[in-house]
């Protein structure tokens, strides 16, 4: 059965990290709507500027919904969605999910997985993290929030950037029960 997963993209630097969670996503039976900020769509020039973030997608896998489209479908919960991750998760979306804010259609979408019981994976990638941040990270792991910070192990000597990735990729997708064959599982060697 085909999953239907969230892809939130925020304004925060590391967009390699939605990248290639895209690109092996596309490999997988699932269905994405995607949803981009508006401050990542000008990260994700700077930092994706001699990648893309879609050129291995097949267009039948995606949606893709404009930030403020406050009406799109994925915005109820009587939609029934598999998973919702955002990544990169900026501390300013963190804040906004963590206080109930649904302004744009990346908190609304994940107020509605909160409020659903239904999977919500954040991936902060931001440091140092102030005390607000990490009192509005408990407050969503106390709500039923996956807080997966971009922190990538290197047990498995990774030899280039996507390698290093990859690492929190493989964790996403083992949290939305996504089969994957990425080889960055620990071996107790």
């Amino acid at each position: 059965m085909t999953k239907r997963i969230i892809i939130g993209i925020s304004g925060a630097s590391g967009m390699l990290y939605p990248k290639q969670l895209l690109e092996v996503l596309s490999g997988a039976d699932v269905t994405l709507d995607i949803i981009i900020s508006n401050s990542a769509k000008d990260i994700l020039p700077i930092e994706l500027a001699e990648y893309g973030l879609f050129e291995n997608l097949p267009p039948a896998k995606y949606n893709i919904h404009k930030p403020d489209a406050l009406n799109a479908p994925i915005s109820s919960g009587s939609v029934v969605v598999d998973g919702m991750v955002i990544v990169p998760c900026s501390m300013t979306t963190v804040g906004k999910i963590a206080s109930g804010i649904g302004d744009n259609l990346i908190c609304r979408a994940a107020g509605v997985m909160l409020k659903e019981k239904r999977k919500l994976i954040l991936v902060p990638r931001e440091t140092p993290l102030s005390a607000v941040h990490l009192e509005n990270m408990l407050r969503l792991s106390h709500a039923g929030a996956v807080i997966l910070p971009a922190c990538p192990g290197f047990y498995n000597k990774p030899q280039t950037v996507v390698e290093v990735i990859d690492t929190i990729v493989a964790r996403i997708l083992d949290h939305l029960e996504v089969p994957h064959d990425l080889n960055v599982r620990w071996s107790g060697e």
